[in-house]
């Protein structure tokens, strides 16, 4: 069985930033931007590091960081699974999910008295409608 490329990201996906380690070292570390954030743009996934005194082992580190990340594991597993099933197939699917969110056990329900916020059951919401 072949492996297919799905598809590739690039440095246009990522916002990379370089900045000054807060860390303690020296004079030297106080004048290089050593430390990196990158930031993964379609996900929100974040990795950083300023570990290393070399700006490059920084990057490789922040980068692993961030793939390791629940946010971009979740966002890749999504992707995959658009470009496999098919775009419709996968909304229908996302839509099925939400709706079982949004279940009416699954929502709180809260009142405002006199007192101050008070928890309403399910039950108590449903035998009202």
């Amino acid at each position: 069985m072949s492996k297919e490329l799905l598809f590739s990201l690039t440095k246009k996906d990522f916002k990379i930033e370089t900045f000054r380690s807060g860390k303690k070292g020296g004079q030297k570390r106080d004048k290089t931007s050593s430390a990196v954030r990158i930031t993964h743009l379609e996900s929100g996934a974040v990795g950083e590091s300023q570990d290393e005194r070399s700006q490059l082992q920084n990057r490789n580190k922040a980068f692993l960081r961030l793939i390791e990340t629940k946010e971009f594991k979740l966002w890749h597993k999504l992707k995959c699974a658009a470009l496999i099933q098919g775009h419709s197939e996968f909304e229908a699917m996302i839509a099925r999910k939400a709706k079982e969110d949004m279940k009416p056990e699954n929502i709180k329900t809260e009142i405002r008295t006199e007192e101050g916020w008070k928890e309403v059951p399910y039950d108590y919401i449903k035998k009202e409608n």
